[in-house]
């Protein structure tokens, strides 16, 4: 049986569950998951629903017949079959601790997306990249040539199809147009826990402060630097007794996790923009799951 995912988005009203119930169940459906959230702020509605068809029923007329609820009740909605892989670019400078991360997890399935290329404004890693058979792109990138260098970037994109990018610890600041263009396509990873000790030299920061914990954000990309939308954090526990060397030592571990966790949710749709928070659902039974051993 195939399955499938359901996401929707729309301003609250009475009646949109039932509707959607129905049309699943009158088309053949059974429902595996589902998570809906209300928000009473904005007052719009969020769903993700996971099903499967018992009669056959293609992704095509699915997607086509759900239209007249969607109309109805002014519905945004995405409907995929859950096989389909998100099509990723990384990107990364020198620090390669979420690359080898996110190589390792796409190696055994862990995050099952396909890596369309690398792009780097050093050369660091180009070995590495080019012996997972994965296309490497060196764009130097200097204060003169920048944006020739995100021209190069968007074609790169376009060319490869890339439906996310991934800033691995990649340290150039996109430009507002880019940020605009790819809303909710770019996800970066931030060496603390925002909004805190923001910019250069966090770890520092936080040391310089004595405090007791440590953390990484991972956040959709915005115009405004590290002010995105929130998809994912974690910390670690530190003590008056560590140095700002193992501040960062601890913290690559916290990025690599949080990166990835954003990742995760992001190709299984379950994150949702909400103004400038995300909605971010529950996983899945199973989609943690690694095809193979390691």
């Amino acid at each position: 049986m195939d399955n499938f995912v359901l996401t929707v988005q729309c301003q609250s009203r009475r009646g949109i569950v039932a509707a959607i119930a129905g049309f699943l169940a009158d088309h053949g459906c059974n429902i595996t998951d589902s998570a809906q959230f209300d928000d009473p702020q904005t007052e719009k509605f969020f769903m993700r629903i996971t099903f499967r068809s018992e009669t056959g029923a293609n992704l095509e007329t699915l997607r086509s017949s759900f239209e007249d609820i969607a109309t109805e009740f002014d519905i945004t909605f995405a409907l995929n079959n859950s096989a389909q892989r998100t099509k990723v670019l990384l990107m990364v400078s020198n620090f390669g601790h979420c690359l080898n991360d996110l190589l390792y997890r796409w190696r055994i399935g862990a995050l099952p997306i396909d890596i369309v290329g690398v792009v780097s404004n050093h050369l660091t890693y180009q070995k590495l990249i080019v012996n997972h058979d994965i296309p490497f792109h060196h764009i130097r990138v200097t204060k003169e040539n920048k944006p020739q260098a995100e021209q190069r970037l968007m074609e790169i994109v376009e060319d490869s199809e890339a439906e996310l990018i991934v800033l691995a610890r990649y340290m150039q600041i996109l430009s507002d147009q880019v940020c605009k263009k790819m809303e909710g396509r770019v996800i970066n990873i931030h060496h603390s826990f925002l909004p805190s000790f923001k910019g250069a030299n966090p770890y520092k920061q936080a040391f310089v402060r004595g405090v007791k914990l440590i953390g990484a954000t991972a956040h959709y990309v915005t115009a405004d630097l590290d002010e995105g939308p929130i998809i994912e954090q974690d910390i670690v526990r530190i003590t008056h007794a560590q140095s700002p060397e193992d501040y960062v030592s601890l913290g690559r571990d916290i990025e690599a996790q949080v990166l990835a966790r954003a990742i995760h949710a992001h190709i299984h749709q379950r994150a949702f923009l909400n103004g400038n928070k995300t909605i971010v659902f529950p996983a899945s039974p199973g989609s943690y799951a690694s095809e193979k051993m390691g």
